[in-house]
């Protein structure tokens, strides 16, 4: 696979992490009628922007994730107060659009005085215009234009907070599923891309080692080991040699047509034998077959992962052990050169380690915001949302602080090769 293809896989698969889970909270957003403002691939400074509908779609420099900006759960950065002087546009008697600067550039608009206004709940602003005070109801859609951006208004009812607790959970909880269901699907994609393999072979043995000592070769086909077939079941045969440490064990193998018979002790402290298997002899998956492949190896990735974050708490880790994005791409770009088929795999564990992730309650994750909304179910209500605010914005910034420590870490492991 040549650089190109292995670059343009690269992104590709960064964007089908991160826009899924992105669009998981999007979807049950819109459908619960929350007003979303931006849905945004990356952070920091905007590298491109379209609008579409009501949403602003955003792409933006640093590749380490994405968000869905829903109205409500951030202070709103326009103000419209009494006091201002503005301009509106009308259709229908109903205010469409509010100018709040260049007021004088401005074509078939009223200009005028706010003498009170409501943009939330009962949506309506009087102006005194040369004099004569009139009260205009505003459409519930109605744009705000200040400094060359528009915002629209969003009512009580198409914000994040005034929904029941239910509907916002969902949303928040869709991100993550989404990440779960991608990654049984790329691991079932995995096996039909791959194959199942029908053989276990020896790759290589290890010089002085006891699969040396009891003859065994490279090429040799494992058919069983202690009266267990093999077939292409790796695992099989690696946890019946790790069974057995000191014990010997029976193996058949098939060295150039011929049965084998060969005794073999694997080492009693760390229950090895000394050899790298390879599986061989691939045949098309059954639909059965692959949904219990992807369902299987979901749970043997998931427990791997929880084990990693055991690790990580109880100090059982190194700095170096921690990727970034540096070391997470370097990963990838070498993962892709070897096909499609493991890029797949890896991007499904990526998919599947980013849910999780997610849902672990550290602030400013999807698991700590389902923690608030947890909380605000048993007491009844809201905890004060400056607070929670407060709680994740500290959050981020410890986590955005992490990522560039391992990322340093990263570049600096690169350089020293």
């Amino acid at each position: 696979m040549g650089n190109f293809q292995v670059a343009l896989l690269t992104v590709l698969m960064f964007f089908l992490l991160v826009s899924l889970h992105e669009w998981g909270h999007f979807y049950f957003a819109r459908r619960a009628g929350i007003l979303v403002r931006e849905f945004a691939i990356g952070f920091g400074p905007k590298l491109f922007s379209i609008k579409r509908g009501e949403t602003r779609y955003t792409l933006r420099l640093l590749p380490i994730g994405g968000f869905v900006r829903m109205a409500g759960e951030d202070p709103e950065v326009v103000d419209v107060q009494a006091g201002q002087t503005i301009a509106v546009r009308l259709k229908d008697n109903r205010v469409t659009r509010l100018y709040l600067d260049r007021l004088d550039e401005r074509s078939d608009v009223l200009r005028g005085e706010i003498k009170a206004v409501d943009l939330e709940k009962h949506l309506y602003v009087t102006l005194d215009v040369d004099g004569d005070v009139e009260r205009f109801d505003v459409h519930p859609a109605a744009l705000i234009i200040a400094r060359g951006q528009e915002t629209q208004i969003a009512p009580l009812d198409r914000q994040f907070g005034q929904k029941p607790v239910r509907k916002r959970a969902l949303a928040i909880f869709a991100g993550p599923v989404m990440n779960f269901l991608l990654a049984f699907v790329l691991f079932g994609l995995y096996l039909v891309l791959q194959g199942t393999p029908q053989k276990v072979f020896i790759n290589e043995v290890e010089q002085g080692s006891p699969a040396a000592a009891a003859g065994l070769s490279a090429g040799d086909h494992v058919k069983s080991i202690n009266g267990y077939t093999v077939n292409g079941d790796v695992q099989l045969f690696i946890d019946q040699i790790s069974g057995s440490a000191g014990v010997p064990m029976k193996w058949v193998v098939d060295r150039d047509g011929k049965d084998v018979d060969i005794t073999v002790t694997p080492n009693p402290e760390t229950g090895k034998v000394g050899i790298y298997p390879a599986q061989g002899d691939f045949k098309k998956p059954g639909a059965g077959e692959t949904i219990k492949y992807a369902g299987t190896t979901m749970v043997d990735m998931t427990q791997r992962i929880f084990e990693g974050f055991r690790k990580l708490i109880f100090g059982e880790f190194k700095l170096d052990d921690l990727g970034g994005p540096v070391k997470t791409t370097q990963m990838t770009v070498e993962i892709a050169k070897q096909g499609i088929a493991q890029l797949t795999m890896w991007a499904g564990i990526l998919s599947l380690y980013l849910g999780i992730f997610n849902l672990l309650p550290i602030p400013a994750l999807d698991g700590s915001r389902l923690l608030f909304l947890g909380i605000e179910a048993i007491r009844g209500k809201p905890i004060d949302p400056n607070r929670e605010s407060m709680v994740h914005f500290i959050g981020f910034a410890m986590l955005m602080l992490l990522m560039v420590v391992v990322t340093y870490n990263d570049i600096v492991g690169l350089v020293r090769r």
